[in-house]
C-alpha cells in the first residue's frame, strides 16, 4: 500500500513539470546532466525517456547506471528527486506508445529511427518537497520563524522507498 501512495506522489509530481535534470556519471566519473522530457510513468514507477542510442548519455548508462532525475516547479514551490537504476530499451511497441510530436523534433524519421531507443529508470528513492501555498502564505512563514525562532512550515517533505 504505501508503494503504490509513493508511487501515485511521484507521478502527480513529476507528470505536472514532465521535463527534469537526468544526471549520469561519465567515464571520468563527473556527473554530467541534461534537461530531459519524460515520455511516460507507467503504474509500476517506472520512468521512461527517449534518446539517441549512440550518445554519451547511453554510453554512461552502459557504463553506470545509477541515476538522478531532478524535477522542480519554483511557481508551485514543488521539488522532486529521484535516484534510480537506468537500462537502455529497445521495445518497439513503447516507442509507438509514448512517441509524440517533442520527441519528433530530434528524431525526424518518428519511431523508424535507427537511433531511437528508450531509457527505463526504476526509481530506487525519492525526495520531495511541496510547499504549494501561494508565495505570500510562505513568506508569512519565513518571516514568522525569523520573529519566534521558530523552523517555518515550508509544506510537506518526505523521502520515499520504491
Amino acid at each position: 500500500m504505501k508503494n503504490e501512495k509513493n508511487i501515485a506522489i511521484l507521478k502527480e509530481m513529476a507528470e505536472s513539470v514532465r521535463t527534469c535534470m537526468f544526471t549520469t556519471f561519465s567515464a571520468n566519473d563527473e556527473f554530467g546532466s541534461r534537461p530531459m522530457g519524460t515520455a511516460k510513468i507507467e503504474d509500476d514507477g517506472s520512468i521512461w525517456f527517449f534518446t539517441n542510442e549512440y550518445s554519451p548519455k547511453s554510453k554512461e548508462i552502459s557504463k553506470e547506471n545509477n541515476v538522478l532525475l531532478a524535477y522542480s516547479d519554483p511557481s508551485k514551490n514543488t521539488y522532486l528527486t529521484v535516484k534510480g537504476k537506468a537500462e537502455l530499451v529497445d521495445d518497439q511497441v513503447r516507442k509507438e506508445a509514448y512517441f509524440s510530436p517533442f520527441v519528433k523534433a530530434w528524431f525526424p524519421d518518428g519511431i523508424e529511427d535507427p537511433r531511437l531507443i528508450l531509457i527505463k529508470v526504476t526509481p530506487e528513492e525519492a525526495e520531495y518537497w511541496d510547499a504549494s501555498s501561494s508565495k505570500i502564505v510562505v513568506l508569512f512563514s519565513m518571516l514568522k520563524a525569523v520573529v519566534t525562532g521558530d523552523t517555518p512550515d515550508l509544506g510537506k517533505h518526505d523521502t520515499m522507498k520504491f
